[in-house]
């Protein structure tokens, strides 16, 4: 079979143009993400490595859809190659059933890591840029009803209550709720 995969770092970001290159190839079956590829733990690439067998292809429009580190792409591929299975991307017109082929997606994987890299160090370097000029101060902090935050945590420190159920009753995470106590000295 050969088995296509889309991944798009988040769920606003457009699919079609990935699709429409993978039924030029003909997959038979399509697996898509939509969230970043900094991390393997994404679903549908976890049930593509589960559904394929042996003999199966996976295509992808390019290699930093299945992975953004090298590490991450080789480990990847090395599933693939246990369960023997084939991998192709389209933008670098690397097949893994040659010697070349397979070459040639370590330097990529390397290429793909590095643009990663690259557009962190850029998006770091701007933040900088505009906190330095006082047009970036972060995301505002979480407003908190002080008497009721005071009130629950009372409870919670009296253990009437679990931190999980004063967590859920102020309605705030876990680092919220923790960084608030302690901003509060409760």
């Amino acid at each position: 079979m050969l088995i296509g995969y889309i991944r798009v770092s988040t769920e606003e970001q457009c699919t079609l143009r990935q699709k429409a290159a993978l039924q030029e190839m003909k997959v038979d079956k399509l697996f898509t993400d939509k969230k970043s590829g900094k991390s393997t733990d994404r679903q549908a690439l976890k049930e593509m490595l589960f559904f394929v067998r042996d003999g199966d292809t996976v295509i992808t429009e390019s290699i930093s859809r299945i992975a953004r580190s090298t590490k991450d792409l080789l480990n990847i591929i090395d599933t693939l190659t246990q369960k023997n299975v084939e991998f192709i991307s389209l933008k670098e017109s690397i097949d893994t059933t040659t010697p070349q082929g397979k070459f040639m997606l370590t330097v990529f994987a390397a290429m793909a890591e590095l643009e990663r890299e690259n557009i962190l160090q850029r998006q770091k370097e701007g933040i900088e840029i505009a906190k330095s000029q006082g047009k970036y101060k972060g995301k505002p902090p979480i407003k908190i009803d002080e008497k009721l935050f005071k009130s629950v945590c009372a409870r919670w420190r009296n253990n009437k209550i679990t931190a999980t159920q004063a967590m859920k009753e102020l309605n705030l995470k876990p680092n919220t709720f923790y960084r608030r106590v302690k901003e509060m000295n409760i």
